[in-house]
This record gives structure tokens, sequence and C-alpha cells, in this order.
């Protein structure tokens, strides 16, 4: 299956919630593992964020501007990526495949990779599954455990409701 994505300005003011990695996230609330936050520099989008053991920080929120929605991946293991470019991915969701673009892009010397979908259903998509787990053409880049997502989505969507 073939994940609709949009192609265009690359996400801007996504950061980590690292604090070397300052941005002005504001806080909203939390759900299970994932932090609900909102982005300002994105329309006041609300976002779920999390941070794995493997190290990547992981973002998954709506758009207001557009109407769809993004995840996108940071890791500091990930120094090869270019900034700007377009890289062809796969998700595997629970063994369930989705094609993409994500866009290569650093944040304050962190690599990461943008995934835009127009879908914004899509992102219920990734909170009904357990893992998902993120290809290139190398081969696996890395496997999350999803545990929490679809309440904390559901948390996004009141914190958008909130900031309207």
């Amino acid at each position: 299956m073939k994940l609709p994505y949009r192609f265009g300005a690359l996400i801007l003011g996504i950061a980590l919630s690292s604090p070397a990695l300052a941005q002005e996230l504001e806080h909203w609330g939390s759900s299970d593992y994932w932090d609900v936050m909102i982005d300002p520099s994105l329309g006041d989008g609300c976002l779920i964020q999390s941070e794995f053991t493997d190290g990547s920080v992981v973002r998954i929120g709506f758009d207001p501007s557009d109407g769809g929605g993004y995840v996108t991946v940071f890791n500091m293991a990930w120094g090869d990526i270019e900034q700007d470019e377009w890289y062809s991915v796969l998700f595997d969701l629970d063994g369930e495949e989705y094609e993409a673009e994500a866009q290569g892009m650093y944040l304050e010397g962190v690599p990461g990779a943008d995934i835009p979908f127009d879908n914004p259903d899509f992102l219920f998509d990734i909170a009904k599954k357990y893992t998902m787990t993120l290809y290139n053409e190398q081969g696996e880049v890395m496997s999350i455990d999803l545990t929490g997502s679809y309440a904390a989505l559901e948390a996004a969507i009141e914190c958008q409701e909130d900031v309207g």
C-alpha cells in the first residue's frame, strides 16, 4: 500500500526534548509513554513525542496549516543524512507496509527524517499497531514499540481542539 505524502516545504521547527536541542514547544500533557506538545512554529499543531532506548526521538503530529500530518524521527547515530535530500522509506506496521518519502534534516546538529503525509487518518493507522519499523534502501533504520500511542493521539486531538 502506498502512503500518501505531500512534497513541498520541510516542516520547520521540529525539535527534540533534549535540553541540548531547546525549542519553544509547549507541554500540553502526557499519556503513557508519550508527551503531548504544542508546536507554535507549526501553526500551534499538536503532536506526541517519545524517546526510545536506541536514541531515537519520534514525533507524530498534526500540521494545521495543510490538514496533514507527519512522523519525524531524530537520532544522533544517523550522521549520513543529507539536509533536504529526499529518501524512499518503508514503514512496516505489524506486517502492513507503507511506502513513503522522507526529507533529510538536521536540527541543532542532530540528523533526522521528516515524513509528511496528507491523510491524517494514517496517524491512527500507526497508533492501532504495536510496532513500527522503518527501512531505507540499506535496510532497517529503527524499530519502536508503539505502546500508548493511540491514547496519546486521542490526547493530541483534544489538545488541537483546545488550541483551536
